[in-house]
């Protein structure tokens, strides 16, 4: 019977393997230590004046409370909700939030691309007019809403004035105390102010788009519009997105124009969301109310972000498939 040697090779990793092995796992935990160093500040700040007011606001909805009267206290459950339900003027600051932040989105989205368009043009005194643009924007919301409010008012406004002398006008029209027209003339100012931003960040966006791929297309004989809508438009749309997402939720939010120019009047003609909070707050010295309508404003901001998010921005990310990228 003859025996079969057969030769099995064990690797066996040796010392100086080892002792590489174990400086790469120290030097990967001293780097993951120093990150969790450098984030540490920004976590404390997220913890202490975002997380920790906001867990404290829906806390505070479930619960009775009064600056007045601090014997008013207790679980409430959901009749802070009610309450807001209940009130009358939830369903029309509901509606004029909706209105007021549409409008104000659309319009802001419109001008703020034409300009773009118009600045990326080779025209002479292009970096005077892009200079120039910026101003509304860095006007404060509080100057700005005085200023216009002082021009529209109908005793010595100089927008009445111009309007009834050019003939748009029979005579002068008192445009924020009117239930017609107070929240449309504060919308327009909104836009008026805002709409830079959108101009600013279109531009960049415009001078990223390849030059080449305009004129092969005018090459083919596609006319202006058709380059604009064909190749323009899908190198704006990350962009877009994320202005149009973004002012959604700083117009929905938005309470200082609204009160310096109406208070969300005449007659709660232009009152909104926030200027609700404000009022169940400092002037009705209800907490939980106020804690209450805030919490609904969270869930709705909330929705939108998730909405944004699995929409926009997961559908724009490439599918990997077998094989590579799709």
């Amino acid at each position: 019977m003859r025996r079969i040697a057969l030769d099995v090779q064990v690797d066996v990793p040796s010392r100086s393997t080892r002792k590489s092995g174990r400086r790469a796992l120290s030097r990967t935990a001293r780097i993951h230590r120093a990150a969790w160093l450098f984030v540490s500040p920004a976590a404390v700040f997220f913890l202490v004046l975002i997380a920790f007011p906001l867990v404290s606001v829906v806390w505070r909805s479930l619960h009775f409370a009064s600056l007045t009267n601090p014997s008013v206290t207790g679980f409430a459950g959901l009749e802070n909700f009610r309450t807001i339900l209940d009130d009358d003027t939830f369903w029309p600051a509901l509606r004029n939030t909706t209105v007021w932040t549409a409008l104000s989105v659309a319009g802001e989205y419109f001008l703020g691309i034409v300009s773009a368009v118009a600045l990326a043009q080779p025209i002479r005194g292009r970096a005077l007019f892009r200079g120039a643009i910026i101003i509304p924007w860095v006007i404060p919301i509080v100057v700005a809403g005085l200023d216009w409010t002082w021009m529209l008012t109908p005793d010595y406004g100089v927008i009445n004035l111009w309007l009834v002398k050019v003939g748009l006008l029979d005579h002068a029209r008192f445009w924020l105390g009117d239930m017609s027209t107070a929240l449309l003339t504060v919308t327009f100012v909104n836009i008026w102010r805002s709409f830079p931003f959108y101009t600013l960040s279109l531009l960049a966006a415009l001078q990223a788009v390849p030059q080449e791929l305009h004129e092969a297309a005018a090459i083919d004989g596609a006319g202006a519009m058709r380059r604009f809508v064909s190749i323009t438009l899908p190198h704006l749309k990350t962009v877009s997105l994320t202005l149009i997402f973004i002012h959604i939720i700083w117009t929905a939010i938005n309470f200082d124009f609204i009160w310096v120019m109406t208070e969300g009047g005449p007659l709660n003609a232009s009152i909104t969301v926030p200027i609700m909070i404000y009022r169940y707050a400092m002037q009705d010295y209800d907490i939980g109310a106020a804690c209450a309508l805030a919490t609904m404003s969270m869930a709705f901001m909330a929705s939108a972000f998730f909405v944004y998010y699995y929409g926009a921005v997961r559908r724009s990310r490439p599918r990997r498939v077998q094989g590579g990228v799709q």
